[in-house]
């Protein structure tokens, strides 16, 4: 396998910008290792499973290092950088997440395609929290929706008055579907990793663990079989191009 550092110098690219310096295992192995873990519901152990099957000895503990303290929030921010301007409509909901036996609640925002805007982990779900959720939508996007969907709770209403006074506002238990099934991969990993340990880690883990699902949902069951190839390998390029397998790969 040819050498990343020949290669990034080879493209006439200094050292110092490659992400990959000083690490033992190829860009490929290491890109593969944090798609594995963040595209399905797999452990740690069951990763690096996978990877010895290949022929790669490579421990859980490096895997830790790599899809959260190091590469998968570099894969994430490169991600929300890259991805094309969302929907107009956008879809809010609240879930709760107990941590360490205390109640708190995870508000997430999608779009009218299913792409995950934002996250946020709060201890309530009063109009405070709203408008904190509202502002970090806002500041992460730069621009207004056409139109905001939420369910009945109040505080929606209260923040949008303040945050976001000329967009339209639906409320409908039944019109919120949307963004009540993009909470689902969340959920799973939740039970998989037996709860989050802190809202703090459960912020972080779900800031990278969403960028990086998303662009690989591709709601099948609507796509014809060369649509959702096509579909498909987008989402690879673009997982590429992030990563930067493209350029050293």
């Amino acid at each position: 396998m040819a050498n990343v550092r020949d290669l990034w110098q080879g493209l006439g690219m200094s050292t110092t910008s490659n992400p990959y310096r000083g690490y033992r295992f190829p860009a490929e192995i290491i890109n593969q290792a944090v798609w594995l873990y963040h595209c399905f519901s797999l452990s740690l152990r069951e990763v690096e499973l996978i990877l010895a099957a290949r022929g790669i000895v490579v421990s859980y503990e490096t895997i830790r290092e790599w899809k959260s303290l190091r590469f998968g929030r570099t894969y994430a921010k490169s991600l929300r950088r890259s991805r094309p301007r969302p929907g107009d409509k956008w879809f809010l909901d609240e879930v709760f997440v107990r941590i360490r036996g205390k109640l708190h609640y995870l508000w997430r925002a999608v779009d009218q395609h299913g792409n995950v805007l934002d996250v946020l982990v709060q201890s309530r779900r009063n109009k405070k929290a709203a408008k904190r959720f509202f502002c970090k939508l806002l500041k992460g996007l730069c621009y207004v929706p056409r139109v905001i969907v939420t369910d009945k709770l109040a505080s929606y209403a209260a923040a949008k008055r303040e945050i976001l006074p000329s967009v339209e506002h639906r409320q409908s238990r039944y019109l919120n579907n949307r963004c009540e099934v993009s909470h689902q991969p969340s959920r799973r990993r939740e039970r998989h990793m037996r709860r989050f340990k802190s809202a703090r880690q459960t912020q972080q883990f779900l800031a990278t663990h969403s960028p990086i699902h998303n662009p690989f949902q591709l709601h099948r069951h609507r796509l014809s079989a060369s649509e959702y190839r096509a579909a498909r390998d987008r989402a690879f390029l673009t997982w590429r191009d992030a990563t930067g397998v493209a350029l050293v790969g």
